[in-house]
């Protein structure tokens, strides 16, 4: 069952997706799928290539930009700034909890030059907290 949380009108953030919830995000007008979860993470979880296919079938871009609990690198950053600027619609990013792909994605638009107190608010309101990101966020976005 989807538990897609609105970010802003182009994100959403949300825990492990199944293959059905695939037809849920087409149907809100997402048109890239980012899984930000390391395939194998957790027994059972369903495959990036799960996913993936669904996605194609649906015809949504996929993207996988795996992040591990040992954190982020510049990599993923700049691979999650590239996706969002290529994006021709809402993306949706997926993780676990949803947790890692808001804080990937908070980077990414800091790095893009958003305001970091509008990013803040704005993943509070999906129900995420970026304040372990905040210091970065604040350096990347001044640093455009």
């Amino acid at each position: 069952m989807s538990d897609f949380r609105q970010i802003n009108e182009q994100f959403l953030a949300s825990p492990q997706i199944s293959v059905g919830d695939v037809a849920a995000a087409k149907e809100m007008g997402v048109t890239m799928i980012v899984n930000n979860r390391p395939d194998d993470e957790e027994p059972g979880q369903v495959s990036g290539a799960q996913i993936a296919d669904a996605a194609k079938a649906a015809g949504i871009e996929y993207r996988a930009i795996p992040v591990t609990h040992a954190g982020f690198g510049q990599g993923q950053v700049d691979a999650m700034t590239e996706a969002l600027e290529a994006s021709e619609g809402p993306v949706l990013a997926y993780c676990r909890s949803g947790t890692r792909s808001t804080l990937l994605w908070a980077l990414a638009r800091a790095k893009q030059g958003a305001n970091p107190s509008v990013i803040a608010s704005q993943a509070a309101n999906g129900g995420y907290d970026v304040s372990p990101v905040r210091q970065i966020i604040d350096m990347l976005s001044a640093g455009r």
